[in-house]
């Protein structure tokens, strides 16, 4: 039989036998057709999460391990068309990954990818293999999804971090969803900086965090955007005259800056180095309600969001909001949780989340801005 034939039917009958589900014990004790071309070893000697395949004389399919791993590192090849790329996307060394492609070529006994072009291309053989893959992949996900579900009717205690901005209108809906659910479920909520809630996700102080930021090694977190906004410029009210030499205006008003140590005025102050507008500033503040009301007393200027904005609702009388005049950037706000061990709670919460959010936030927005309806988008379910 050709290598492409064996290479379906390995596929096929680990698609059948349900060798991909979390525990796979079932595989070791099957009895699996001689036509296949897989021979199973104990399943005591795999490392978790892997399918191991060995060769017999008259074995057509070469020693080797069939894994989860390398089916994962496939596909993200598969998709971003270059390695450097899938490397950057699963946090991994692109050396590592170039092994593992050799060690899955050799593994199947053929080709899967053309190096020879870019972006790479699937051979025939990788063309074969990337539908099966992702099936057995959705199946993994599938079963470690049900079985964490299992585990939530027990759960003793769940912990919710939020950034600031969003700390009044979300940690209600959140600690209401999850105390109706879980009624014997001791939760607690905690608001931050959207990098104090990654490293409490990181560390395990927090199950499920709301932030503009994602995890460094985001391959263990899922992640659900609740919605995206973009910067504006916010001044002290009649302080400048829209359409006459803004930028000019800008360099002779007083800049109030968020403090570079936060992840939102680093994030500021590198795109304004990247649209090359050179402007100083004396005063860097942390909170938003201290930066508008410096903006306020001083007569000046800042860069904020919609979000943070509207956390300092007080000050929006004294206050006039313009479109951002650079080319614009924008940011997202996420639920992050920790994947495969929440079932579906974090994408269940995340629907709640844009429910009141677009109940909520999106029209108190546009009620104070409404010449800039698409600042702030809440995502769809």
């Amino acid at each position: 039989m050709n290598r492409r034939g064996n290479l379906a039917k390995c596929i096929l009958y680990l698609i059948k036998v349900g060798t991909f589900a979390p525990n796979f014990g079932q595989l070791a004790n099957a009895n699996i057709p001689s036509q296949t071309g897989l021979k199973c070893v104990d399943n005591s000697k795999v490392p978790k999460g892997d399918i191991m395949t060995s060769k017999t004389p008259s074995d057509p399919v070469p020693r080797g391990e069939l894994t989860i791993r390398a089916l994962r590192l496939f596909l993200a090849v598969e998709e971003t068309g270059s390695i450097h790329q899938a490397a950057v996307r699963l946090g991994q060394s692109v050396s590592g990954v170039s092994q593992s492609i050799t060690a899955l070529e050799k593994t199947i006994g053929a080709k899967v990818f053309d190096r020879s072009v870019k972006p790479i291309v699937l051979t025939a053989v990788g063309a074969l293999l990337a539908p099966h893959a992702r099936h057995i992949l959705a199946a993994v996900a599938h079963a470690q999804i049900e079985l964490a579900e299992m585990n939530l009717s027990g759960l003793p205690a769940l912990n919710i971090a939020i950034i600031d901005d969003l700390d009044v209108s979300l940690t209600p809906v959140l600690v209401g969803a999850l105390q109706k659910r879980f009624d014997k479920c001791a939760i607690s909520a905690t608001s931050g900086r959207s990098d104090e809630v990654i490293s409490r996700l990181e560390i395990r102080q927090a199950d499920i965090g709301v932030t503009a930021l994602l995890p460094v090694d985001d391959s263990a977190f899922t992640a659900e955007v609740l919605l995206t906004e973009s910067f504006i410029l916010v001044a002290a009210r009649g302080r400048l005259k829209v359409n006459d030499r803004l930028l000019e205006q800008l360099s002779k008003v007083p800049f109030i800056e968020y403090s570079r140590s936060l992840p939102l005025g680093k994030r500021i102050a590198r795109h304004l180095k990247r649209v090359k507008f050179a402007v100083s500033s004396n005063i860097a503040l942390e909170a938003t309600r201290s930066v508008m009301a410096m903006v306020v007393r001083s007569q000046g200027w800042t860069i904020t969001t919609p979000l943070n904005l509207l956390d300092a609702e007080r000050f929006l009388p004294d206050l006039d909001i313009h479109p951002f005049p650079f080319v614009n950037d924008t940011r997202s706000i996420y639920l992050v949780a920790r994947g495969n061990e929440l079932g579906r709670l974090p994408q269940e919460l995340a629907v709640a989340c844009r429910a009141i959010l677009r109940e909520k936030v999106e029209p108190q927005f546009r009620a104070v801005a409404p010449h800039l309806p698409f600042a702030l988008t809440v995502m769809p379910d």
